[in-house]
């Protein structure tokens, strides 16, 4: 498995996308995506020889994610990518990790699936078997 992106949740994408740009000097990768199984909005950043960073921000019936964002939001999860998903998530809950998100769409991946694993000290992981990206600009 390797690091596809890590992810920050933010109270507004516009806002956000500007502070990486000017901060950190990276630029908008792909459109914004409404992700509906989960329930926020994202986008991909992306710089010249660094990581990914996703930003998410939640639709209004996230709760749990705009009360993250309301008390100042920041980092959410890292993405592995792995060779197939299925085996991934098995994988991974043998080592101990907890399934929070079996695999399903997700729209911000061209609808390949996604899932998501709770590991030890609290790391959120979501878990792809695709490098596609949707909407890229």
């Amino acid at each position: 498995m390797t690091i596809d992106h890590i992810c920050f949740a933010v109270k507004n994408l516009e806002e956000g996308i500007s502070y990486w740009e000017q901060v950190f000097g990276y630029r908008q990768m792909t459109e914004i995506v409404e992700n509906t199984l989960q329930k926020v909005k994202v986008v991909f950043l992306e710089k010249s020889d660094s990581l990914l960073i996703k930003l998410i921000e939640p639709k209004e019936d996230n709760l749990s994610l705009v009360n993250f964002v309301n008390r100042g939001g920041g980092f959410h999860h890292v993405c592995f990518k792995c060779r197939e998903i299925n085996e991934g998530v098995a994988e991974l809950k043998k080592k101990g990790l907890i399934s929070l998100v079996s695999p399903q769409p997700g729209e911000a991946f061209n609808n390949h699936e996604i899932a998501f694993l709770l590991g030890k000290y609290g790391l959120n992981i979501e878990l792809i078997d695709t490098s596609e990206k949707a909407a890229l600009r």
